[in-house]
């Protein structure tokens, strides 16, 4: 009896310090206080801007947008679409550049811009639809965009996001490459990392040399290509990888403990690294569940420093009563863009 009561207690303990270890690795234990050097602006009216992008070379913003809460809460789906924000004008005002899109199941996640050397520009969206995960392929082109191609295949499993690397190129991050189910939920407790990278290139579709990644998340490159970042978010790490040009092969190369829960990635236009956090990853889940519970915001900007190095800043945190759970940041001169994943506003701010 003394030797089960001596066991029981043991499991007991152990699954104490395992709450309280997943508990601490979530962020619950950090003090939020709001903080930003510059004025910021609500701008209601578009539900769930998980993904921005911005054309550095015009300061048009590209947002996907999709109302989350109502397919989630309500089960009542509503068309989502991308949007244009064009940061020049002294009040920029969000433009849809979807309403002539003929598909009506249309659910746009992570989202990427790539400029071939001809001057096209191509959009490449993630798309969750009933009948399975896309990566839809569109032309910006004369101020709206022009479908061109709807790609699936079995590896398209959780497509969270992608970014473009060629005119029909382009990487993208699966969070699971397993169905959601109990199980699932389990490992990501467990935070026993199922995420990976994949690799299109004109009609081949392929696994990466990436895999396990605990959720992966937000994925860009370099300006140069020669770079690949990827955000796995339950291990609060950005994980850099080099990548070869002609075979589009990745080899890790470093990564950035930010100690935060990394979404979405963009780049400025020097190359900085400016990424979306959740930095109390359990109240993000209690507020994906619940429209009246919020989540704390945190954008931070990395600058490589060299050999391997980066210089992190935080640039805007709030307690999630302006923003919750904020997915991305990106920036054009000195306006940053804030996107929240379930949100029905997002935030235009000024830096000093």
């Amino acid at each position: 009896m003394k030797r089960i009561l001596i066991v029981v207690l043991i499991v007991v303990l152990l699954a104490g310090l395992f709450i309280l270890r997943t508990v601490w690795q979530s962020g619950s234990f950090k003090t939020i206080q709001n903080n930003f050097s510059g004025t910021t602006q609500k701008i209601e009216g578009l539900p769930g801007v998980e993904d921005i992008t911005i054309d550095q070379s015009t300061g048009i913003a590209f947002l996907s947008s999709d109302d989350r809460w109502s397919a989630l809460l309500k089960k009542q789906p509503v068309k989502g679409a991308i949007y244009k924000l064009n940061l020049n004008d002294s009040v920029p005002q969000p433009v849809i550049l979807t309403d002539n899109f003929e598909q009506d199941d249309f659910h746009p996640h992570g989202i990427s811009l790539f400029q071939t050397p001809e001057g096209k520009k191509i959009i490449f969206v993630v798309n969750h639809r009933k009948s399975g995960n896309f990566i839809e392929l569109f032309e910006y082109k004369n101020d709206s965009l022009q479908h061109k191609e709807s790609i699936s295949d079995e590896l398209i499993i959780s497509p969270n996001d992608v970014v473009g690397v060629g005119e029909r190129a382009f990487y993208f991050t699966n969070d699971h490459t397993e169905k959601a189910s109990a199980w699932r939920t389990i490992k990501d407790l467990l935070t026993i990392g199922t995420g990976n990278v994949c690799y299109y290139n004109d009609y081949r579709m392929s696994k990466t040399s990436i895999e396990d990644i605990k959720y992966a998340n937000g994925v860009n490159v370099s300006h140069d290509g020669k770079k690949l970042y990827l955000a796995a978010t339950t291990d609060l790490r950005i994980l850099v990888y080099d990548r070869d040009l002609a075979s589009g092969g990745l080899t890790k190369s470093g990564e950035i403990d930010a100690n935060t829960g990394v979404d979405n990635i963009e780049l400025d236009a020097d190359g900085n690294l400016w990424v979306g956090c959740h930095p109390q990853l359990l109240k993000f889940l209690y507020h994906s569940k619940d429209e009246t519970l919020i989540s704390p915001s945190e954008i931070i900007k990395l600058t490589d420093s060299g050999a391997g190095k980066f210089q992190q800043q935080t640039v805007y945190v709030n307690d999630g009563s302006e923003i919750s759970a904020s997915s991305v940041g990106a920036v054009y001169r000195k306006t940053l863009l804030i996107g929240p994943v379930f949100q029905r506003h997002f935030v235009l701010a000024r830096m000093n």
